[in-house]
């Protein structure tokens, strides 16, 4: 008994040191396959890849010396990717975007801890069709613009069944889109971009029932309906223009959050649906060069439309109702699906004038002749609305169905051809004297019972059927065994594993409970009570090449199932939520300041008497548009400061609240006092006023643009994102929108967003956004603090309901100019004078071309001139300093020296100086902006 009590001992030592060492032996191994890496892609200098442990270097991170991040965009990198990559198994994030690496991709087969892969913008040649293999954790995926070789998206992406994003635009995929992009394999996917690659075939009905926000197959060669859209209620924007998509639109009512469709440039038919005309979460959409029919649709003002111009076939050329028989004749047409014949040739209203198959007399259509047409579906009833027909000629197509009894009605019908389709059923009762030929319709006079089911196979088959289905049932059930078998035997060998690391797992744990190697810049908040480390929520700071909100239209996804905040560069500005329920009054409705598009905003005060402004996410949105918007404010507002940008205090992350801090402005928002100042009981603006106001505001953008470090775009400027101090002095709020701005004169293409009214042109149709958008966000604020019209304002008759156009139109003239300059501004000859020049900035600002704009600093310059006028003091014949201007320099010096001798300046003062010897900066031990009686206590 004994001797095999020592074995057992033995053999637990055995495995424990046999553990130990394979641990040892992964670090070394990701030690040297770094090593390999570096050599490979031959880094810059400046990267510091110069230590002999890879885990001290820029942009990697490790845990236990293992390797979990390499992220190294944009940073001017060339070389290959080496294939013993594939090796560092607890890699979580790759991110070598924006740099010139090429070669092949290596396969990434077994990175089963990979969660984000970024590799856009590189010079990789090819992927490998096992490039995804075992990815189970990977929840991203970013391979635009690579000049692969021709590729078609691998089955072993199905292993990355837990996915989120997918984006391979501009990656010269080919083929179809694969049909396992379906809810059962990937119930979490949110963005599928597959724009400009070379994908054909049809819409795979897979896609029925996705969870997708935003899809994006714009420019390629798919062809076919998009019925499928139907049943994927989550989408919020789809780009579909640029390919052979034909039929008609599906009905749209059940995409309640839809905010863009794209559909320019395919051959889409039929008249556009109510659906999609009533649809209220609609802003943008795009109908251009198709072949729609019916009536131009009339979408709500809000909605950017662009489908006036290029190819349609709408019966008239504004909105407004068909002729009776266009009516007629489309739902015809629609019982065979809208055929493109009949789309390309039935132009205007009137159905008489040269219409494709039919013939008239005064006016009345007599002869309907659609032989040899290639149709299908059905024919329609409506064909008895034509009563003067006299000859309907269907021979020759793919028709099926029964012969509609209303054609008995038409009286004047004297001959009916159906012959050579695929009618059945009972022949209606026609008068004796019509022709009627029903000759190669094999199954007319049948019942619909009768005749072969159209789904059947050769042979009478109607699929499959129950031999399919018990052969898979035979299937799962031998899997079902061979599963047990092989969990047994998987199950042993764990558990022979876990007794033999035991020891070692516990004294690892004891030494250092979760012991990740943290990057430097790295803060860890402790939730409230918190009893341990591992209670710490981690969020990774500046420093990594993935940017959110502002720096890149990349969409990564946190690792965390609680939403944590990645990329977020914040110093010590995290606030507990204790602290900000007290001084909201646990968010009482007697403190809401406003509510916006993702949040509530409520007004808070410190217990000595500092206050704040709370804006609080909305939860059911804290995982979506307003979960960006919430990192983007963060990693905007922390990395920008200027006395006409809303400084941010602050901010709280406690399980699902999100809430960020800003400086207090007790005046509100500008639109209340442009708008809406008689029903609040406030003074309307003099002009001198808004002036400022304007001033302020171009300083705030200028600095955005062209005078921080880097720069940015805001994306949603307008009246109620402007903020007013006691001092009635502006400044722009709101940052949830900002994007980066790209280096030169060159555009980036983002998802639209913003308020309409307020969209450039440009910005609107096509999504690419440049500094200039602000410019004419701001030219557009201009015209309101003019007028006191909003930018939109349905309430005003149609052709002044944008305020834009009407402006232009009142601006031509002096006297009309005049009649357009809000009442409540005095019009003195020098105020109009200063109007007149800020509506000509106006004017040039909201230019319909980006390149006609001014930068924000030229409007700077023009409103400083109006707003500053300096004139010089009166002369004054003793300097305020005592000193005698007409002295010598040298009797200057000696009165000087006599006067700081006898200086009677106490010394005290010195303290409210800032010491010059102390350089060194530090993170402050309290938010900025709050009084000293804020504590660390009262953080977290």
């Amino acid at each position: 008994m004994n001797t095999l009590l020592v074995l057992k001992l033995v053999s637990l030592l055995v495995l424990g040191i046999s553990a130990f060492f394979c641990s040892v032996e992964s670090q070394d191994d990701d030690a040297s396959v770094m090593l390999v890496l570096k050599k490979s892609l031959n880094p810059p200098q400046e990267l510091g890849w110069l230590d002999p442990d890879p885990c001290k270097w820029n942009h990697v991170g490790c845990s236990d010396k293992r390797v979990t991040r390499i992220q190294i965009g944009r940073q001017n990198i060339q070389g290959t990717l080496p294939q013993e990559i594939s090796k560092l198994t607890e890699l979580e994030r790759l991110e070598l975007q924006g740099n010139n690496i090429s070669g092949p991709l290596p396969s990434l087969s077994g990175l089963s801890s990979l969660q984000v892969l970024l590799l856009s913008e590189n010079q990789f040649s090819s992927i490998p069709a096992d490039f995804f293999t075992d990815m189970s954790s990977l929840l991203s995926v970013d391979i635009d613009k690579n000049p692969f070789v021709g590729w078609e998206i691998p089955e072993s992406l199905r292993n990355a069944s837990s996915l989120k994003n997918f984006s391979a635009n501009s990656a010269n995929v080919v083929g179809r889109i694969p049909s396992f992009f379906s809810p059962d394999e990937f119930p979490g996917l949110v963005n599928l971009h597959l724009a400009g690659n070379n994908l054909e075939g049809e819409f795979p009905s897979s896609f029925s029932g996705l969870l997708l926000e935003s899809l994006w197959l714009n420019g390629q060669k798919l062809t076919g309906g998009i019925d499928v859209l139907t049943n994927m209620t989550f989408l919020k924007e789809v780009w579909l223009h640029s390919n052979n998509f034909s039929g008609p639109l599906p009905d749209f009512s059940g995409l309640k959050a839809l905010e863009t469709l794209s559909l320019r440039d395919n051959v889409f038919t039929g008249p556009v649906p109510s659906s999609l005309v009533n649809l209220e979460s609609l802003k943008f959409v795009n109908l251009t060069n198709n072949l729609f029919q019916g009536p131009m649709p009339n979408f709500k003002g809000s909605v950017v439309v662009d489908s006036a111009e290029g190819i349609n076939s709408f019966c008239l050329p504004q909105p407004d109702d068909c002729d009776p028989r266009v009516n007629t004749l489309l739902s015809i047409a629609k019982a065979m699906d809208y055929p493109m014949n009949f789309a390309k040739n039935w132009k205007g209203n009137d159905p008489c004038a040269d219409w494709f198959g039919l013939t008239c007399s005064n006016g009345n259509i007599t002869v309907i002749n659609f032989q040899k047409m290639g149709l299908s579906g059905t024919i329609s009833p409506e064909f008895a609305s034509l009563k003067s027909l006299q000859k309907i000629v269907l021979a020759d197509n793919k028709l099926t169905g029964t012969i509609p009894e209303e054609l008995t009605t038409l009286t004047g019908l004297a001959e009916l051809d159906v012959s050579n389709n695929q009618f059945y059923g009972k022949v209606p009762a026609f008068r004796k004297n019509m022709i009627l030929k029903t000759s190669g319709n094999p199954d007319i006079g049948k019942d619909k019972s009768d005749a072969p089911s159209q789904g059947s196979t050769p042979g009478g088959s109607t699929g499959s059927g129950s031999d399919d289905g018990n052969a898979q049932a035979a299937r799962k059930k031998s899997n079902r065994w061979v599963g047990i078998v092989v969990f047994s035997v998987i199950g042993g060998v764990f558990m022979l594993c876990l007794i033999g690391v035991a020891a070692f797992c516990l004294y690892k744990s004891k030494q250092k409970r979760f012991s990740r190697v943290q990057s430097p810049n790295a803060v860890v908040l402790h939730p409230r009570h918190s009893g341990s480390d591992n209670d710490s929520v981690k969020i990774t700071v500046a420093g990594s090449s993935v940017s959110i909100g502002a720096a890149s239209e990349t969409h990564t996804v946190s690792a965390s199932e609680a939403g944590d905040v990645q990329m977020v560069e914040a110093g010590n500005m995290v606030i507990s939520i204790q602290v900000l329920k007290n001084v909201t009054n646990n968010f009482s409705e007697d403190n809401i300041l406003g509510r916006g598009g993702f949040g509530t905003v409520y007004k808070g005060e410190l217990h000595d008497g500092t206050k704040i402004a709370v804006k609080r996410m909305e939860n059911g949105i804290i995982t979506g548009k307003g979960l960006t918007e919430f990192k983007s404010e963060i990693a905007v507002l922390t990395k920008v400061r200027h006395r006409h940008l809303v400084g941010l205090l602050g901010y709280c992350l406690d399980g699902n609240e999100k809430l960020l801090v800003y400086e207090y402005m007790p005046q509100g928002t500008l639109s209340s006092h442009l708008f809406n100042w008689a029903e609040e009981g406030l003074k309307p603006l003099e002009w001198t006023k808004r002036l400022t106001i304007a001033l302020d505001v171009a300083r705030g953008v200028e600095y955005l643009h062209s005078l921080a470090h880097q720069s940015f775009i805001h994306r949603d400027l307008k009246p109620s994102n402007i903020l007013l101090g006691d001092d009635m002095r502006a400044k722009v709020a709101d940052f949830g929108l900002v994007r980066l701005a790209p280096e030169g004169k060159g555009s980036i293409e983002t998802r639209i967003a913003g308020t309409f009214g307020y969209l450039a042109p440009e910005y609107a149709v096509t999504g690419r956004v440049t500094t200039k958008v602000d410019v004419f966000s701001f030219g557009v604020i201009l015209m309101e603090l003019i007028t006191g019209r909003k930018a939109l304002d349905e309430s005003q008759p149609e052709e002044s309901m944008h305020l834009v156009t009407w402006f232009r139109r009142m601006h031509l003239n002096k006297d009309t100019f005049k009649k357009s300059i809000d009442p409540a501004i005095d019009q003195s000859e020098e105020t109009l004078a200063s109007v007149s020049t800020v509506a000509e900035l106006a004017g040039h600002c909201s230019a319909r071309e980006p390149y006609q704009r001014p930068d924000m600093g030229h409007a700077v310059n023009v409103l400083s001139s109006l707003v500053e006028l300096w004139k010089p003091s009166d002369e004054c014949s003793e300097d305020i300093y005592g000193i005698d201007l007409d002295m010598s320099l040298p009797q200057a010096l000696k009165k000087w020296q006599a006067y700081e001798g006898t200086s009677h300046m106490d010394s005290s003062s010195s303290s409210y100086l800032p010491s010059l010897d102390n350089t060194q900066t530090s993170i402050p031990t309290r938010p900025y902006g709050f009084a000293e009686s804020f504590t660390s206590s009262d953080g977290r």
